[in-house]
């Protein structure tokens, strides 16, 4: 559903630490028929000044309320606007785009997903598909900076959570790799968004259990539906139509099997 769409805005708070939940609402008689775990939407800021709408991530969403979650870090000055906009106003809404988790290739598996950061949100929405496919069976391992959590009620609710902090301060100090290995934790595939540093570790990972991993690469997108070639990344194999080893984040991701991409 690449079109813009006027949101009604029907909760806006503060989770922790410059972390933030917006809800919006689809007009009456509209709703996307179906919403992948992964996929994205840009929101447009209301400011004149910021042509573009900031591309975040759906965190979950609810059919029979019409609504998207998102959530979401302020970086900068576009995510402030959308941290300032008040219960009961409106936002324009570009989306829903990307591809997301495909959820046939990890029904019936033990599946784990591994978040960092502004990278956690989508898991929640995966985490929750996943829990309702039979015989599936997930295991979330969140990476935090500190204490400053969020989303843990909600994710251990749809999973075994495991959760890892850099200084140490709430469970496994270091990396959600860390908490892994200490929980000696078995897994049929592996899902994971966060920074790039975290992905190349995850796929290292996978490679070295040989399980596929599936990653969710963040990346700075602009228009959103591939026309600008502002989000390329590098493939292994060349693409039939450009002819080039190149795929566009914002269209033909954000969600890659990690042998698909060169990110080391």
């Amino acid at each position: 559903m690449k079109r813009k769409t006027r949101m009604t805005v029907t909760s806006n708070r503060c989770l922790t630490d410059g972390i933030y939940s917006m809800t919006l609402q689809y007009p009456e008689g509209e709703m996307p028929e179906a919403v992948k775990p992964g996929q994205f939407a840009g929101i447009y800021t209301g400011n004149p000044a910021m042509l573009l709408p900031r591309p975040i991530s759906i965190c979950d969403w609810d059919p029979a309320d019409r609504a998207l979650r998102f959530v979401f870090r302020v970086a900068g000055a576009g995510t402030a606007e959308l941290a300032a906009m008040k219960e009961g106003g409106q936002a324009d809404m570009l989306g829903i785009l990307g591809n997301g988790y495909d959820l046939s290739m990890l029904e019936g598996r033990k599946v784990l997903l591994l978040g960092g950061g502004i990278g956690i949100p989508p898991m929640l929405g995966l985490a929750k598909a996943l829990h309702a496919l039979p015989g599936t069976e997930v295991t979330a391992a969140m990476g935090y900076r500190d204490s400053h959590l969020f989303l843990t009620e909600e994710l251990s609710a749809y999973s075994r959570l495991l959760i890892a902090t850099e200084d140490g301060s709430v469970g496994t100090k270091g990396n959600v790799l860390d908490a892994v290995r200490d929980n000696e934790v078995m897994a049929d595939a592996v899902c994971a968004c966060g920074p790039m540093p975290m992905l190349r570790a995850v796929a290292s990972y996978a490679k070295e259990k040989g399980i596929p991993a599936y990653i969710s690469l963040e990346e700075r997108m602009a228009c959103g539906v591939g026309a600008c070639l502002g989000c390329v990344t590098r493939t292994r194999d060349v693409d039939a139509h450009s002819h080039v080893r190149n795929a566009r984040i914002c269209t033909e991701g954000p969600v890659f099997k990690a042998e698909e991409v060169q990110i080391g």
